[in-house]
């Protein structure tokens, strides 16, 4: 297993406090401890997600103050390659910031004190100390499960994702491409977890708001293969003459929705494009990862159609 270089030590750590390079704890310490601690922990989902403190060169769990989120493999069932889901969100994350410049948090893969794998992120709510104001696009739309039924934070569309950020957010122009892009790459892909609850806005010490940076970005069709291509539909109530042909979402849905967006067409069409540009430095970083050798397969398979689907009438688009 590659480890993490002093760059990466130090973008995790923060300023000169020193990063571990494996834990000191195990996936049944982590069930264990979140079973303890539940009535106390924020964090919410079904995953075995815990909280970390880095205290002396140690990650150490905590139900209060936590600096860092901690996602082992899963205990629930998974269909298909469970043990890949910690290396899927690394990857995954990697890809959405080295490859196509989206902000995320810093992130890592370690190794547990019982050799399993286990995905790291550091919380970007907290700053020296304090908790910043954030809010996920289902609470700025009162999504809850009272609201809208069990399946809440997927009843909507990408098209109301963007009039949410709109009415928020006084950048809109600049965040809104940021939005387009993550939804694009969520495509590209295949992320179907993409929900509400997944983007989010937060705080700026200028008092407005802006995205956050992506968080939970994993192909998660690797797992659940027959899933929809993605959490939410692209539109309230539309349906392209492309969809209606082909079966799948392709290049001018996603100019339609950069339309709807109020984007420039151009930029719009520039993201769409990378893509593409972008596939031997992806595939390089999917064959160099951390994933079981079927999983990388299957993963690479998955991007090339998704891309090739995007691709699909890109340069007969308005």
């Amino acid at each position: 297993m590659r480890k993490l270089t002093q760059a990466e030590q130090r973008t995790l750590a923060g300023g000169n406090r020193t990063f571990p390079s494996q834990l000191t704890f195990s996936r049944k310490d982590v069930v264990t401890f979140r079973q303890d601690a539940v009535t106390r922990m924020s964090i919410s989902g079904v995953q075995d997600k815990i909280s970390l403190k880095l205290v002396r060169g140690t990650l150490l769990p905590t139900d209060h103050d936590g600096e860092y989120i901690l996602k082992p493999i899963p205990s629930s069932p998974i269909p298909f390659y469970a043990s890949d889901v910690p290396a899927n969100e690394h990857l995954t994350m990697q890809i959405a910031n080295k490859v196509f410049g989206i902000t995320t948090p810093p992130n890592a893969c370690l190794p547990m004190s019982d050799g399993e794998l286990a995905y790291i992120v550091k919380r970007f709510d907290r700053q020296a100390g304090q908790k910043r104001r954030q809010e996920d696009f289902c609470q700025l739309s009162n999504r809850t499960e009272v609201t809208r039924g069990h399946n809440y934070k997927y009843d909507g569309s990408y098209e109301e994702a963007g009039r949410i950020l709109k009415q928020y957010c006084k950048a809109y122009r600049a965040e809104i491409e940021k939005l387009f892009e993550r939804i694009v790459f969520c495509y590209a892909f295949s992320n179907g977890d993409a929900h509400f609850k997944n983007f989010s806005l937060i705080e700026t010490g200028l008092g407005d708001f802006v995205l956050t940076p992506a968080y939970d970005l994993l192909a998660t069709s690797l797992h659940f293969q027959n899933e929809s291509s993605l959490a939410l539909n692209l539109f309230d109530d539309f349906e392209s003459k492309a969809y209606g042909a082909l079966g799948f979402y392709s290049a001018p849905d996603f100019i339609e929705l950069a339309l709807r967006f109020e984007m420039d067409l151009q930029q719009a069409k520039t993201l769409l494009k990378s893509m593409s540009a972008q596939k031997a430095k992806v595939v390089e970083m999917i064959r160099d990862s951390l994933l079981s050798e079927e999983a990388k397969g299957e993963y690479e398979q998955r991007f090339l159609e998704r891309v090739k689907a995007i691709n699909n009438g890109l340069d007969a688009s308005r």
